[in-house]
């Protein structure tokens, strides 16, 4: 049997949703988390948005969130990785190879973009495929 002290002990240790997740994950950590591989697509319409995006919601929120630390510098590293592999790219079109390789590189990049914000929108660390991890 409960007393009443147990039961207020309960309702105010209970979690809502919108606060934290099974990980002990906030919602908002997890939303962070997912912006900074989402602000990575606004490379597609801003030249440098893939690496600008992602840093400002890094540098902004990697104190108080270690999710969206590490996930930040996952973002970082990947477009850094993705901003090599263009400029190779630019630099093969002179023979020809570089036309066939940037549409590659683009639709890889999207779809790893896409993957990993489904991932960390479900409070999961994502990490990418071909990554150069320059920030550690």
């Amino acid at each position: 049997m409960s007393t009443p002290e147990d039961q207020s002990n309960q309702s105010a240790s209970s979690i809502t949703p919108t606060e934290t997740t099974g990980g002990g994950m906030s919602k908002n950590e997890q939303n962070m988390g997912m912006l900074c591989h989402l602000l990575a697509l606004s490379g597609f319409l801003v030249p440098f948005g893939n690496l600008i995006g992602p840093l400002v919601i890094w540098l902004i929120k990697r104190e108080e969130m270690p999710f969206v630390e590490s996930q930040g510098k996952e973002s970082l590293n990947f477009q850094i990785t993705i901003s090599i592999a263009v400029i190779i790219g630019i630099i093969l079109c002179f023979v020809i190879i570089g036309f066939l390789l940037l549409p590659v590189i683009a639709i890889f990049a999207l779809v790893c973009v896409i993957l990993a914000s489904i991932e960390t929108a479900n409070g999961k660390p994502y990490r990418y495929p071909f990554c150069i991890r320059l920030i550690k």
